[in-house]
């Protein structure tokens, strides 16, 4: 006889509420009635837990910062690697993590509440910047300085960074067509894989082109 799944807490089924509609349709055009609807309460629940509509969207925000910190706080936290093989071996296994987590993982639903909240940029989209985007950016930089010797807060270095991460996000945004052109019938854990091998590759070849 197996366990039956715990039912999450008011809390967390209006902050999983929150994360889909608020990325759905945004802000200020979701409303209170449709968050509890979606999460199987009442509208008072929402004032109940978090002050308002927009202490929803804060907990949300908190949420995700909370899920990828989590998913890369050992490395993060670490002294940078001494060498250039350690510090590609992290930049491997962080892109299989995140390439993990927003293409195959069922609790990638942030992504599409982050997209909407940089259409939009205010308070929680600065609060996503300083929590979750800028400490793990700062650490690829980083490790690619320790690579190839570039300084990590180098104009080129950035934006590979930029451009690595949109690379695995490009999956994420367009999987319709990529399922589609590939065959596949969705992205999951195999797929997502495949996905980061490739990107890392390019990657590899592109440190082992500069590096002296």
């Amino acid at each position: 006889m197996t366990d039956s799944p715990t039912k999450p807490s008011t809390q967390e089924a209006l902050i999983a509420a929150g994360l889909r509609l608020f990325g759905e349709n945004g802000f200020a055009a979701t409303s209170t009635r449709a968050l509890a609807d979606a999460a199987g309460t009442n509208v008072a629940s929402i004032s109940y837990h978090f002050g308002s509509k927009e202490g929803l969207r804060t907990a949300c925000a908190e949420t995700i910062a909370s899920r990828i910190g989590g998913l890369f706080a050992q490395a993060g936290d670490a002294p940078l690697p001494s060498t250039p093989e350690a510090a590609m071996a992290e930049i491997d296994a962080s892109i299989h993590a995140f390439a993990g987590m927003v293409l195959a993982s069922p609790r990638a639903d942030f992504i599409a509440f982050i997209m909407r909240e940089l259409s939009d940029p205010g308070e929680v989209a600065d609060q996503l910047f300083e929590a979750v985007f800028l400490p793990r950016h700062a650490r690829f930089c980083a490790l690619w300085s320790v690579i190839t010797g570039a300084p990590a807060e180098d104009e080129e270095v950035k934006l590979l960074v930029f451009a690595t991460i949109g690379q695995v996000l490009y999956f994420r945004i367009a999987q319709t067509f990529v399922t589609r052109r590939m065959g596949w019938d969705a992205i999951g854990a195999d797929e997502a894989r495949q996905i980061a091998d490739i990107v890392i590759s390019t990657l590899r070849a592109r440190a082992e082109r500069i590096t002296p």
